[in-house]
């Protein structure tokens, strides 16, 4: 399979784009991946690039968003940061993706058993070990965890029904976020010219799961 050229990706809708990725990811939980030569797309992709979409994941040894939905060189952008939230410089990226090389689809991609996330509801732990760095990247995920606890619930990574919550509850503020925060994109979406969705991967099964 050749890489993208711009005529290619001109045709492609947001909806034929999204389409490309659960067909991928279908081959990819069945152990029936596209042959291709990536030697080859090396040299189709020297003199340019033509992605088909931008997907946001996190940096989790086990979600690489190439090989989940079996896309080639120069067929995805791939951004990624533990807990796949959004700050400026993430938008940026994607409004480049987007507006400038012509991308027409921004997944956020969570998974589960995120250690990010865990750390995020662990915070108060994660603060004693003296990684202000580490410590800061955690509390982004204050307010999901706050959304997804129960009253009277123990607030523990152990809790995988909360940590599962969390998990949703961050990927759709991640798309909300993209929304509320870049106009650019917003416009796109509303003109029908990008689709902006969420998604959570299952590091068991290898499945990604939708959201509406």
């Amino acid at each position: 399979m050749k890489a993208h050229t711009s005529e290619t990706q001109k045709s492609i809708t947001p909806e034929k784009a999204l389409h490309f990725l659960k067909e991928g990811n279908q081959r990819f939980v069945s152990n029936l991946k596209v042959n291709r030569n990536l030697l080859e797309q090396v040299n189709d992709t020297r003199e340019g690039q033509w992605p088909f979409a931008a997907i946001l994941s996190c940096i989790d040894s086990r979600t690489s968003a190439e090989l989940i939905f079996d896309q080639g060189l120069g067929d995805i952008f791939s951004i990624r940061i533990a807990g796949n939230f959004l700050n400026d410089d993430i938008l940026g990226s994607m409004e480049f993706a987007c507006k400038v090389a012509g991308s027409k689809l921004i997944v956020v991609l969570g998974h589960t058993k995120c250690g990010a996330l865990k750390g995020g509801i662990d915070a108060a732990a994660v603060h004693t070990l003296g990684l202000a760095h580490l410590s800061h990247l955690v509390n982004n995920f204050d307010q999901a965890v706050h959304e997804a606890i129960l009253p009277d619930e123990t607030r523990s990574s152990e809790n995988t029904e909360l940590l599962n919550r969390v998990t949703n509850i961050n990927v759709k503020q991640t798309v909300n976020g993209i929304r509320t925060k870049s106009y650019a994109l917003k416009s796109m979406e509303e003109q029908g010219i990008i689709k902006i969705v969420g998604a959570v991967y299952d590091v068991e099964s290898g499945l990604v799961n939708w959201m509406d």
